[in-house]
Protein backbone atom coordinates (compact mmCIF):
# COMPACT_ATOMS: atom_id res chain seq x y z
CA UNK A 1 0.00 0.00 0.00
CA UNK A 2 2.87 2.38 0.75
CA UNK A 3 4.11 2.05 -3.01
CA UNK A 4 0.39 2.39 -4.48
CA UNK A 5 0.66 5.80 -2.02
CA UNK A 6 3.77 6.90 -3.49
CA UNK A 7 2.75 6.29 -6.96
CA UNK A 8 -0.02 8.73 -6.86
CA UNK A 9 1.92 11.05 -4.97
CA UNK A 10 4.84 11.01 -7.71
CA UNK A 11 2.02 11.50 -10.70
CA UNK A 12 0.96 14.32 -9.19
CA UNK A 13 3.90 15.55 -8.74
CA UNK A 14 4.81 15.05 -12.35
CA UNK A 15 1.42 16.59 -13.29
CA UNK A 16 1.74 19.84 -11.15
CA UNK A 17 5.06 20.19 -12.96
CA UNK A 18 5.57 22.54 -16.05
CA UNK A 19 3.10 21.20 -19.15
CA UNK A 20 5.04 20.02 -21.85
CA UNK A 21 7.00 22.29 -24.40
CA UNK A 22 5.05 22.59 -27.12
CA UNK A 23 -5.44 21.27 -27.39
CA UNK A 24 -14.14 18.78 -26.62
CA UNK A 25 -15.88 16.10 -26.69
CA UNK A 26 -12.78 13.65 -23.27
CA UNK A 27 -15.52 12.41 -21.98
CA UNK A 28 -19.31 13.66 -21.97
CA UNK A 29 -20.73 14.67 -18.76
CA UNK A 30 -22.65 11.46 -18.10
CA UNK A 31 -23.34 10.45 -14.14
CA UNK A 32 -22.88 6.76 -13.77
CA UNK A 33 -25.11 4.61 -10.94
CA UNK A 34 -22.67 2.34 -9.18
CA UNK A 35 -21.65 -0.87 -10.30
CA UNK A 36 -23.90 -3.74 -8.90
CA UNK A 37 -22.14 -6.57 -7.06
CA UNK A 38 -21.58 -9.57 -9.81
CA UNK A 39 -23.46 -12.46 -9.30
CA UNK A 40 -21.98 -15.52 -7.62
CA UNK A 41 -21.14 -17.90 -10.74
CA UNK A 42 -24.09 -20.49 -11.08
CA UNK A 43 -26.31 -17.93 -8.41
CA UNK A 44 -28.23 -15.48 -9.76
CA UNK A 45 -28.33 -13.62 -5.83
CA UNK A 46 -25.27 -11.36 -5.67
CA UNK A 47 -21.90 -12.64 -4.39
CA UNK A 48 -20.89 -11.50 -1.57
CA UNK A 49 -18.89 -8.17 -0.89
CA UNK A 50 -14.92 -8.11 -1.27
CA UNK A 51 -13.56 -7.22 1.69
CA UNK A 52 -12.78 -3.37 1.65
CA UNK A 53 -9.52 -2.46 0.79
CA UNK A 54 -7.37 -0.75 3.65
CA UNK A 55 -6.48 2.74 2.52
CA UNK A 56 -5.03 3.69 5.67
CA UNK A 57 -1.71 4.48 5.19
CA UNK A 58 -2.99 6.85 1.33
CA UNK A 59 -2.54 10.22 2.08
CA UNK A 60 -6.40 11.87 2.87
CA UNK A 61 -6.24 14.19 -0.14
CA UNK A 62 -5.67 11.31 -2.41
CA UNK A 63 -8.54 9.13 -0.67
CA UNK A 64 -11.11 8.60 -3.66
CA UNK A 65 -9.04 10.56 -6.60
CA UNK A 66 -8.43 8.46 -9.72
CA UNK A 67 -5.35 8.66 -11.71
CA UNK A 68 -4.99 7.44 -15.30
CA UNK A 69 -2.98 7.97 -18.42
CA UNK A 70 -2.42 7.00 -22.12
CA UNK A 71 -0.64 6.84 -25.50
CA UNK A 72 -1.85 6.82 -28.33
CA UNK A 73 0.18 6.05 -31.78
CA UNK A 74 -0.68 5.62 -35.21
CA UNK A 75 0.37 4.81 -39.18
CA UNK A 76 -2.04 5.79 -41.37
CA UNK A 77 -1.71 5.60 -45.68
CA UNK A 78 -3.60 7.89 -47.84
CA UNK A 79 -4.94 7.17 -51.45
CA UNK A 80 -4.17 11.25 -51.94
CA UNK A 81 -0.41 10.86 -50.05
CA UNK A 82 -1.06 14.85 -48.72
CA UNK A 83 2.03 16.92 -48.12
CA UNK A 84 0.54 18.16 -44.62
CA UNK A 85 -2.59 16.89 -42.57
CA UNK A 86 -5.32 15.01 -44.72
CA UNK A 87 -8.30 16.94 -44.99
CA UNK A 88 -11.73 16.90 -42.93
CA UNK A 89 -9.68 14.98 -40.63
CA UNK A 90 -8.81 15.16 -36.84
CA UNK A 91 -6.02 13.87 -35.59
CA UNK A 92 -4.72 10.94 -37.57
CA UNK A 93 -4.10 13.00 -40.29
CA UNK A 94 -0.09 12.44 -41.45
CA UNK A 95 0.62 9.79 -44.72
CA UNK A 96 2.94 7.47 -44.28
CA UNK A 97 4.37 8.81 -40.58
CA UNK A 98 4.53 6.90 -37.40
CA UNK A 99 3.08 9.24 -34.74
CA UNK A 100 2.98 9.42 -31.19
CA UNK A 101 -0.82 11.31 -31.53
CA UNK A 102 -1.46 12.16 -27.59
CA UNK A 103 -0.23 11.10 -24.22
CA UNK A 104 -1.85 11.98 -21.20
CA UNK A 105 -2.00 12.20 -16.88
CA UNK A 106 -5.16 12.76 -15.48
CA UNK A 107 -6.02 13.18 -11.99
CA UNK A 108 -10.18 13.61 -10.82
CA UNK A 109 -11.88 12.61 -7.27
CA UNK A 110 -15.57 13.20 -7.63
CA UNK A 111 -17.38 15.33 -4.85
CA UNK A 112 -19.74 13.25 -3.32
CA UNK A 113 -22.14 13.69 -0.41
CA UNK A 114 -19.38 12.88 2.13
CA UNK A 115 -16.95 14.64 0.50
CA UNK A 116 -18.26 17.53 -1.17
CA UNK A 117 -15.25 18.80 -2.91
CA UNK A 118 -13.74 17.83 -6.42
CA UNK A 119 -11.53 18.87 -9.07
CA UNK A 120 -10.15 17.01 -12.57
CA UNK A 121 -6.66 17.93 -14.34
CA UNK A 122 -6.26 16.34 -17.45
CA UNK A 123 -2.74 17.36 -18.98
CA UNK A 124 -2.29 15.95 -23.01
CA UNK A 125 0.94 16.82 -25.10
CA UNK A 126 1.13 15.93 -29.01
CA UNK A 127 -0.37 16.84 -32.25
CA UNK A 128 -3.88 15.92 -31.49
CA UNK A 129 -3.84 18.47 -28.70
CA UNK A 130 -2.22 21.10 -30.82
CA UNK A 131 -5.13 20.92 -33.22
CA UNK A 132 -7.81 20.89 -30.28
CA UNK A 133 -6.17 24.07 -29.03
CA UNK A 134 -5.69 25.89 -32.56
CA UNK A 135 -8.68 27.75 -32.73
CA UNK A 136 -7.80 29.58 -29.22
CA UNK A 137 -8.21 32.94 -29.59
CA UNK A 138 -4.68 33.58 -27.58
CA UNK A 139 -3.05 30.72 -29.21
CA UNK A 140 0.12 29.22 -27.88
CA UNK A 141 -0.60 29.22 -23.91
CA UNK A 142 0.31 26.73 -21.03
CA UNK A 143 -3.26 26.06 -20.88
CA UNK A 144 -3.02 24.17 -24.56
CA UNK A 145 -1.65 21.02 -22.85
CA UNK A 146 -4.71 20.87 -20.15
CA UNK A 147 -7.37 19.34 -22.05
CA UNK A 148 -9.98 19.91 -18.70
CA UNK A 149 -9.09 21.71 -15.36
CA UNK A 150 -11.90 22.59 -13.11
CA UNK A 151 -13.11 22.93 -9.73
CA UNK A 152 -16.22 20.77 -8.61
CA UNK A 153 -18.64 21.25 -5.74
CA UNK A 154 -21.49 19.11 -4.72
CA UNK A 155 -24.17 21.84 -3.73
CA UNK A 156 -26.89 19.82 -1.04
CA UNK A 157 -30.08 20.61 -2.83
CA UNK A 158 -32.24 17.46 -3.79
CA UNK A 159 -29.93 14.83 -4.54
CA UNK A 160 -26.96 16.67 -4.98
CA UNK A 161 -26.65 19.47 -7.88
CA UNK A 162 -22.78 19.58 -8.54
CA UNK A 163 -21.01 22.78 -10.27
CA UNK A 164 -18.28 22.33 -12.12
CA UNK A 165 -15.60 25.80 -12.92
CA UNK A 166 -13.19 25.68 -15.54
CA UNK A 167 -12.35 24.19 -18.63
CA UNK A 168 -14.64 21.15 -19.87
CA UNK A 169 -14.44 19.15 -22.73
CA UNK A 170 -17.76 19.85 -24.58
CA UNK A 171 -20.78 17.88 -23.79
CA UNK A 172 -22.20 17.81 -28.02
CA UNK A 173 -21.45 14.73 -30.48
CA UNK A 174 -21.30 11.26 -29.81
CA UNK A 175 -17.45 10.81 -29.89
CA UNK A 176 -14.87 12.63 -27.68
CA UNK A 177 -11.20 13.22 -27.79
CA UNK A 178 -9.71 9.90 -26.77
CA UNK A 179 -9.80 7.47 -29.03
CA UNK A 180 -9.81 4.74 -27.03
CA UNK A 181 -13.43 5.58 -25.65
CA UNK A 182 -14.55 5.67 -29.18
CA UNK A 183 -16.19 2.72 -31.35
CA UNK A 184 -13.43 3.60 -34.23
CA UNK A 185 -10.33 5.06 -34.64
CA UNK A 186 -10.58 8.07 -36.98
CA UNK A 187 -12.72 10.85 -35.83
CA UNK A 188 -16.07 11.70 -37.79
CA UNK A 189 -17.21 14.58 -40.04
CA UNK A 190 -19.30 15.64 -37.33
CA UNK A 191 -17.03 15.69 -34.81
CA UNK A 192 -14.47 17.53 -36.72
CA UNK A 193 -16.74 19.95 -38.37
CA UNK A 194 -19.81 20.13 -36.41
CA UNK A 195 -19.31 20.82 -32.89
CA UNK A 196 -16.78 22.37 -30.87
CA UNK A 197 -13.88 20.49 -28.50
CA UNK A 198 -14.27 22.36 -25.13
CA UNK A 199 -15.89 25.20 -23.72
CA UNK A 200 -14.19 27.57 -20.24
CA UNK A 201 -17.15 28.80 -18.09
CA UNK A 202 -19.28 26.99 -15.66
CA UNK A 203 -21.58 24.33 -15.73
CA UNK A 204 -24.24 22.68 -13.28
CA UNK A 205 -25.55 19.42 -13.91
CA UNK A 206 -28.75 17.69 -11.61
CA UNK A 207 -29.91 14.07 -11.79
CA UNK A 208 -32.74 13.52 -10.12
CA UNK A 209 -32.78 9.92 -10.44
CA UNK A 210 -31.18 7.08 -12.31
CA UNK A 211 -32.87 7.77 -15.42
CA UNK A 212 -32.84 11.41 -15.99
CA UNK A 213 -30.04 14.17 -15.82
CA UNK A 214 -30.24 17.46 -17.24
CA UNK A 215 -27.09 20.09 -17.62
CA UNK A 216 -26.59 24.07 -18.44
CA UNK A 217 -24.05 25.87 -18.97
CA UNK A 218 -22.64 29.41 -19.07
CA UNK A 219 -19.79 29.77 -21.25
CA UNK A 220 -16.95 32.04 -22.96
CA UNK A 221 -17.59 30.18 -26.23
CA UNK A 222 -16.50 27.60 -29.15
CA UNK A 223 -13.00 26.65 -28.44
CA UNK A 224 -11.79 29.75 -25.96
CA UNK A 225 -10.25 30.08 -22.59
CA UNK A 226 -9.74 33.79 -23.33
CA UNK A 227 -12.78 35.38 -24.55
CA UNK A 228 -13.44 36.83 -28.06
CA UNK A 229 -16.26 39.37 -27.64
CA UNK A 230 -18.19 40.70 -24.35
CA UNK A 231 -20.91 37.59 -24.81
CA UNK A 232 -21.71 34.33 -23.44
CA UNK A 233 -22.71 31.56 -24.81
CA UNK A 234 -25.21 29.34 -23.15
CA UNK A 235 -25.95 25.48 -23.21
CA UNK A 236 -28.31 22.98 -22.11
CA UNK A 237 -28.54 19.50 -22.25
CA UNK A 238 -31.09 16.52 -21.32
CA UNK A 239 -29.75 12.88 -20.83
CA UNK A 240 -32.96 10.28 -20.45
CA UNK A 241 -32.43 6.43 -19.57
CA UNK A 242 -35.80 4.71 -19.96
CA UNK A 243 -34.10 1.67 -19.49
CA UNK A 244 -30.39 0.12 -19.12
CA UNK A 245 -30.13 -0.59 -22.72
CA UNK A 246 -31.29 2.82 -24.21
CA UNK A 247 -29.94 6.39 -24.10
CA UNK A 248 -31.27 9.26 -25.57
CA UNK A 249 -28.84 12.99 -25.24
CA UNK A 250 -30.43 16.16 -26.94
CA UNK A 251 -27.66 19.23 -26.58
CA UNK A 252 -28.58 23.06 -27.41
CA UNK A 253 -26.08 25.55 -27.67
CA UNK A 254 -26.35 29.45 -28.41
CA UNK A 255 -24.50 32.33 -28.54
CA UNK A 256 -22.00 34.73 -30.19
CA UNK A 257 -18.80 33.07 -31.58
CA UNK A 258 -17.18 35.45 -34.05
CA UNK A 259 -14.47 38.32 -32.53
CA UNK A 260 -15.95 41.33 -31.48
CA UNK A 261 -19.33 40.42 -32.86
CA UNK A 262 -21.92 40.32 -30.11
CA UNK A 263 -24.99 40.61 -32.86
CA UNK A 264 -24.59 37.41 -34.74
CA UNK A 265 -25.40 34.33 -32.93
CA UNK A 266 -24.28 30.31 -33.46
CA UNK A 267 -26.94 27.43 -32.82
CA UNK A 268 -26.17 24.28 -32.18
CA UNK A 269 -28.76 21.69 -32.13
CA UNK A 270 -26.82 17.89 -31.31
CA UNK A 271 -29.22 14.80 -30.67
CA UNK A 272 -27.03 11.34 -30.00
CA UNK A 273 -28.90 7.98 -29.46
CA UNK A 274 -27.72 4.83 -28.00
CA UNK A 275 -28.82 1.35 -27.79
CA UNK A 276 -27.43 -1.69 -26.79
CA UNK A 277 -29.43 -4.26 -28.27
CA UNK A 278 -27.50 -7.50 -26.40
CA UNK A 279 -23.97 -7.64 -24.78
CA UNK A 280 -22.31 -8.80 -28.44
CA UNK A 281 -24.39 -5.76 -30.67
CA UNK A 282 -24.84 -1.99 -30.16
CA UNK A 283 -26.09 0.57 -32.26
CA UNK A 284 -25.62 4.55 -32.14
CA UNK A 285 -26.66 8.05 -34.20
CA UNK A 286 -25.64 11.39 -33.96
CA UNK A 287 -27.11 14.00 -35.32
CA UNK A 288 -26.35 18.01 -35.61
CA UNK A 289 -27.44 20.84 -37.01
CA UNK A 290 -25.82 24.39 -36.75
CA UNK A 291 -26.51 27.90 -38.13
CA UNK A 292 -24.56 31.32 -38.00
CA UNK A 293 -24.03 34.57 -40.10
CA UNK A 294 -20.86 35.39 -41.92
CA UNK A 295 -20.41 38.67 -44.01
CA UNK A 296 -24.31 39.71 -43.38
CA UNK A 297 -25.66 36.06 -44.72
CA UNK A 298 -27.04 33.14 -42.67
CA UNK A 299 -25.19 30.20 -43.14
CA UNK A 300 -25.94 26.31 -41.73
CA UNK A 301 -24.44 22.85 -41.61
CA UNK A 302 -26.08 19.48 -41.09
CA UNK A 303 -25.18 15.97 -40.57
CA UNK A 304 -25.78 12.54 -39.56
CA UNK A 305 -23.97 9.20 -38.27
CA UNK A 306 -24.52 5.99 -37.76
CA UNK A 307 -22.38 3.43 -36.01
CA UNK A 308 -22.50 -0.14 -35.50
CA UNK A 309 -20.59 -2.59 -33.13
CA UNK A 310 -20.30 -5.82 -33.08
CA UNK A 311 -18.41 -7.23 -29.73
CA UNK A 312 -17.73 -11.18 -31.21
CA UNK A 313 -15.79 -11.33 -27.45
CA UNK A 314 -13.99 -10.05 -24.82
CA UNK A 315 -11.10 -9.40 -27.66
CA UNK A 316 -12.35 -8.83 -30.54
CA UNK A 317 -14.97 -5.84 -31.86
CA UNK A 318 -15.86 -4.83 -35.30
CA UNK A 319 -17.51 -1.11 -35.55
CA UNK A 320 -18.79 0.29 -38.84
CA UNK A 321 -20.06 3.68 -39.53
CA UNK A 322 -21.34 6.05 -42.23
CA UNK A 323 -22.06 9.63 -42.31
CA UNK A 324 -23.60 12.15 -44.36
CA UNK A 325 -22.12 15.79 -43.80
CA UNK A 326 -24.28 18.83 -45.75
CA UNK A 327 -22.01 21.85 -46.04
CA UNK A 328 -24.22 23.93 -47.84
CA UNK A 329 -22.60 27.52 -47.38
CA UNK A 330 -19.01 26.60 -47.11
CA UNK A 331 -18.80 28.08 -43.63
CA UNK A 332 -16.89 24.85 -41.78
CA UNK A 333 -14.87 23.17 -44.57
CA UNK A 334 -14.20 26.30 -47.01
CA UNK A 335 -16.45 24.84 -49.92
CA UNK A 336 -20.36 24.40 -50.54
CA UNK A 337 -20.63 20.70 -50.56
CA UNK A 338 -21.92 17.48 -49.42
CA UNK A 339 -19.29 15.20 -47.83
CA UNK A 340 -20.00 11.17 -47.02
CA UNK A 341 -17.43 8.46 -45.58
CA UNK A 342 -17.77 5.10 -44.64
CA UNK A 343 -15.45 3.40 -41.90
CA UNK A 344 -14.83 -0.17 -40.99
CA UNK A 345 -12.88 -0.72 -37.87
CA UNK A 346 -11.26 -4.04 -36.69
CA UNK A 347 -10.26 -3.70 -33.25
CA UNK A 348 -7.89 -6.41 -31.47
CA UNK A 349 -8.36 -5.77 -26.95
CA UNK A 350 -5.65 -8.50 -25.56
CA UNK A 351 -5.65 -6.84 -22.45
CA UNK A 352 -7.54 -4.35 -20.67
CA UNK A 353 -5.35 -1.70 -21.11
CA UNK A 354 -4.04 -2.42 -24.65
CA UNK A 355 -5.75 -1.89 -27.91
CA UNK A 356 -4.78 -2.01 -31.40
CA UNK A 357 -7.15 -0.63 -34.16
CA UNK A 358 -7.05 -1.53 -38.01
CA UNK A 359 -9.09 0.59 -40.02
CA UNK A 360 -10.22 1.46 -43.82
CA UNK A 361 -11.73 4.52 -44.20
CA UNK A 362 -13.27 6.08 -47.83
CA UNK A 363 -14.59 10.30 -48.03
CA UNK A 364 -16.56 11.21 -51.14
CA UNK A 365 -17.22 15.02 -52.13
CA UNK A 366 -20.11 15.72 -54.56
CA UNK A 367 -16.76 18.58 -55.56
CA UNK A 368 -12.96 18.12 -56.72
CA UNK A 369 -11.70 18.92 -52.85
CA UNK A 370 -9.65 16.79 -51.92
CA UNK A 371 -6.08 17.66 -52.25
CA UNK A 372 -3.19 15.45 -53.70
CA UNK A 373 0.50 15.53 -53.39
CA UNK A 374 1.07 16.72 -56.77
CA UNK A 375 -1.40 19.80 -56.75
CA UNK A 376 -4.84 18.14 -58.39
CA UNK A 377 -7.84 17.85 -56.46
CA UNK A 378 -10.09 14.68 -56.35
CA UNK A 379 -13.71 13.71 -55.16
CA UNK A 380 -12.65 11.03 -52.83
CA UNK A 381 -9.91 10.05 -50.40
CA UNK A 382 -9.22 6.88 -49.03
CA UNK A 383 -6.94 5.51 -46.13
CA UNK A 384 -6.28 2.89 -44.13
CA UNK A 385 -4.77 3.18 -40.42
CA UNK A 386 -2.85 1.58 -37.50
CA UNK A 387 -3.82 2.77 -34.24
CA UNK A 388 -2.15 1.48 -31.29
CA UNK A 389 -3.51 2.26 -27.66
CA UNK A 390 -2.57 1.81 -24.28
CA UNK A 391 -4.06 3.43 -21.21
CA UNK A 392 -4.65 3.13 -17.39
CA UNK A 393 -6.48 3.74 -14.49
CA UNK A 394 -6.34 3.76 -10.66
CA UNK A 395 -8.61 5.19 -8.34
CA UNK A 396 -6.81 5.89 -4.51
Amino acid sequence: MVRRAAMIAAIAAAIGAPAFAQAPPAEKPDPVAPAATPAAPGSSAPAAAAPAEDKSDVPAFFRGTEVGGLVDAYYDYYSTKPDGDAQYRNFDTRHNQFRVNMAQLWLAKAPTASSRAGYKIKVSGGPATNMVQAFEPEGTSILQNIEEGYASYLAPVGKGLQFDVGKFVTQHGAEVIEAKDNWNYSRSLLFALAIPYYHAGVRATYSPNDKVSVMGTVVNGWNNVSENNSGKTFGAMLTLKPTGAFTLVQNFMAGPEQANDTDDWRKLYDTTATYTINPRLSVMANYDYGADTSAGSAVHWTGVAGYLKIQANKWFAFSPRFELYDDASGFTTGTAQTLKEITTTFELKPTDTFMWRIEYRSDFSDVASFKTNTGDMKKTQSSIAFGVLYSFSYKG
